[in-house]
């Protein structure tokens, strides 16, 4: 729990080989890091409860080692990033209960190493394109 945290150090860039970044209940942080680019090793990326996050940075596509993403009970984000091109070793995407959120990106259906995928909660989602739909039968074909 870090609710009266603001502000991350921009020194965080000098961590290159961090594996793991997990800020959780963080109430007062508005955003995190101007871009996740140096972050080439990191395998989890978990900032759910996040109440005050609206939009992910587009600047997510150079994380290629990523496997698990949770932005779960980010209750105000209402967009992903567009480039996610790139994380294609991604096997845990979790947004449930991501209230607000209005759109998924439209390559998801390149994630060929998801098996789990929580929409749970996101009871604004309204534009799901047909790759998109195709991706998420795949994943619930699998289980």
């Amino acid at each position: 729990n870090c609710s009266s945290l603001t502000l991350l150090p921009y020194e965080l860039e000098n961590i290159t080989t961090l594996t793991t970044f997990c800020i959780s209940l963080c109430s007062s942080l508005t955003s995190f890091l101007h871009k996740l680019d140096f972050f080439t090793s990191l395998i989890t990326f978990d900032i759910s409860r996040f109440s005050s996050l609206i939009s992910l940075l587009n600047e997510l596509d150079n994380l290629t080692s990523l496997t698990t993403f949770d932005i779960s009970r980010c209750s105000c984000l209402t967009s992903l990033a567009n480039k996610l091109n790139n994380l294609i070793l991604l096997i845990t995407f979790n947004l449930s209960g991501c209230s607000s959120l209005i759109s998924l990106p439209n390559n998801l259906g390149n994630f060929t190493s998801l098996t789990t995928f929580d929409i749970s909660g996101c009871s604004k989602l309204i534009l799901l394109s047909n790759k998109i739909v195709n991706a998420i039968l795949k994943i619930f074909y699998l289980k």
